[in-house]
């Protein structure tokens, strides 16, 4: 799943950051308001963290303008702002949640996957399919209950297409949500990575759509 974080603070974007790919996430960075304001508004994220103190441009204005242009992109908001009236301000905005600053780290991991359960229509962090467990918190997998190895590339194809279990994802689709912004997005090694998740998970998960792209059904 692909983040954009809008943090302008270094040391606390460099931990964020970390902990997240740890996770399995592909996060792309803004350092300010017009920054994340372009990537929001050009770039297909399932999830942004954004910072409301943030330098050329705060982070509420961009929020609306996100809003109103019918961005519905999940965001969670950071503030170091302790007033009651600025949370009010950034749900009122547009935001689905809030987290003010100093807070852990850990609870910020939590939210997230939270927040991406939600907009996925989950509620259940573990996804099943055909013996196959796959943890939303872990980037985990298993088979028949048996643990399998998994590279960073091959959880975030994964994770993508069990967040979105039922519908048709078209390799274009899938390179966008794997890939940082400015990264090689080559949509041919895709089908790379699907046929090492089929060697490792089975190979009916995932089926291919020919021409189309990849699912995992529902049923």
């Amino acid at each position: 799943m692909r983040i954009l974080l809008a943090e302008d603070e270094p040391v606390l974007c460099d931990q964020i950051k970390r902990l997240l790919v740890a996770e399995g996430r592909v996060v792309d960075i803004a350092r300010d308001g017009q920054e994340a304001c372009f990537l929001g508004s050009t770039e297909p994220y399932d999830m942004i963290i954004l910072d409301i103190g943030l330098p050329l441009r705060d982070g509420t204005s961009v929020l609306k303008e996100w809003r109103a242009k019918g961005i519905a992109t999940p965001v969670l908001i950071l503030t170091a702002r302790d007033g009651w009236s600025d949370r009010v301000d950034g749900l009122d905005a547009g935001a689905d949640d809030y987290m003010t600053k100093p807070f852990h780290l850990p609870e910020l991991a939590a939210r997230v996957r939270a927040t991406l359960r939600r907009s996925s229509g989950r509620t259940n962090p573990l996804v099943e399919k055909n013996g196959v467990v796959f943890d939303t918190r872990t980037g985990r997998a298993t088979v028949h209950g048996v643990p399998v190895d998994l590279t960073a590339q091959e959880v975030a194809v994964l994770s993508y297409l069990m967040h979105n279990t039922g519908r048709l994802i078209s390799r274009t689709e899938l390179s966008e949500h794997i890939y940082e912004y400015d990264g090689d997005r080559d949509s041919n090694t895709i089908a790379v990575f699907i046929n090492r998740l089929r060697k490792k998970l089975g190979p009916d998960l995932i089926q291919t759509m020919r021409g189309r792209g990849y699912m995992i059904d529902q049923g």
